[in-house]
């Protein structure tokens, strides 16, 4: 990602947070850890994350897009908070490239791509960690079930 771009993007950190909030409050969650007050403290250490990886992104060592994170019950509280996220990141960038008319378009498309990657990385690792330990999983499930018959209960 281009470093003016870069610059540009974390400067609009306050925006983002707000926008960010804003968005995962339009969605009142599935479970209590789904709840915007639940889910808010963690924008912070997310974009100290992701504005710590993005000097580090290079098209050449990614591939162009990677697959979303599965939640085989969609009640992982990460889904909307992530949604939310990659909302308010997608805007601010264009809002920040339409700001810049010199910006060539492999730029800004490769900004795009390092944002995405970067941000799709984070957001996967969270997901399946939170679905790894759901007691909806059904991996998890069926090994319970097993456990419970084998003890004859």
């Amino acid at each position: 990602m281009d470093t003016a771009i870069q610059r540009a993007l974390v400067g609009q950190r306050p925006f983002i947070h707000t926008q960010w909030e804003k968005l995962l409050r339009l969605d009142r969650g599935n479970s209590a850890l789904a709840r915007p007050d639940t889910m808010v403290h963690l924008i912070d250490t997310t974009l100290d994350e992701l504005f710590a990886s993005l000097p580090a992104w290079s098209a050449r060592r990614h591939a162009s897009r990677m697959p979303e994170p599965v939640c085989p019950c969609g009640r992982s509280p990460f889904l909307a908070y992530f949604a939310a996220g990659r909302q308010a990141l997608n805007e601010t960038l264009i809002t920040i490239q339409a700001g810049m008319p010199e910006l060539e378009a492999t730029a800004r498309d490769d900004a795009f791509a390092c944002l995405d990657q970067v941000f799709s990385r984070i957001a996967r690792r969270d997901i399946e960690s939170f679905c790894s330990v759901c007691q909806f999983h059904p991996v998890l499930h069926r090994r319970g079930d097993d456990i419970a018959a084998a003890s004859g209960r």
